[in-house]
């Protein structure tokens, strides 16, 4: 195993197409839920907890060999809003093609032709770890840290928030984001011998309300 392709896999210059998305925080500034760091962290907690967790524990069983065809149902089955299901399918399908040019392999290969429109990314995401060599709870870190890293980063633009007061949000966090990749791990080992009903199913309403509001703007910085 090389824990050094975490950095690579983790890394915000990745070309995975994350830059290009708020997690939900465009839609949440504009409705003025976030206006501050101290909101700002409340919603990063918020999503730490509910799309990060459910995101983490996904990419863990796949590292562990849960089927990505279950995983993909599973993941749809927890995401009603069909803005936030194109958005998954479409980062899986930007991650698709920077992880099979880093870390080229059959299996990798398989879900491109099983997913020809893409995969939800969080199963991507632990298909790539399993072929970097990486362990099921370094993708879920990998996939909780971006539930957060993504909205604190849209926010440093959107509210020219300070981004060492950004930074200071993801570092409050780390202790939960710690017990959250352990409930992650959990599950996903517990979903190899009990199915995908195994994971978490936490969800935020607002978050989905958002989407599907926030896709409907003639305007916007973000994609999603």
């Amino acid at each position: 195993m090389s824990r050094a392709a975490l950095l690579v896999l983790a890394d915000g210059r990745f070309p995975a197409g994350g830059h290009a998305h708020s997690g939900g925080a465009e839609a949440a500034v504009k409705a003025g839920r976030i206006t501050s760091a101290a909101g700002l962290e409340d919603f990063c907690r918020g999503r730490l907890h509910t799309a990060g967790l459910v995101a983490g524990a996904l990419a863990a069983a796949a590292v562990l060999g849960v089927p990505p065809g279950e995983l993909d149902a599973a993941a749809d089955a927890r995401t009603p809003s069909p803005a936030l299901r194109g958005a998954a399918r479409r980062l899986g399908r930007q991650l698709m093609r920077a992880a099979r040019a880093s870390w080229p392999s059959a299996e990798l290969d398989a879900l491109a032709r099983d997913f020809p429109k893409g995969a939800h990314q969080p199963v991507v995401l632990g298909v790539t770890a399993r072929a970097a060599g990486l362990a099921p709870v370094d993708a879920a870190y990998c996939a909780l840290y971006e539930s957060v890293s993504g909205p604190a980063t849209a926010t440093v633009r959107l509210l020219s928030l300070d981004p060492f007061e950004a930074t200071g949000v993801l570092a409050r966090l780390a202790p939960e984001l710690d017990r959250a990749a352990d409930t992650a791990v959990e599950a996903a080992h517990r979903a190899l011998g009990e199915g995908t009903d195994a994971l978490p199913a936490a969800s935020g309403p607002l978050l989905e309300l958002g989407a599907e509001w926030h896709a409907g703007w003639p305007v916007r910085l973000f994609a999603s």
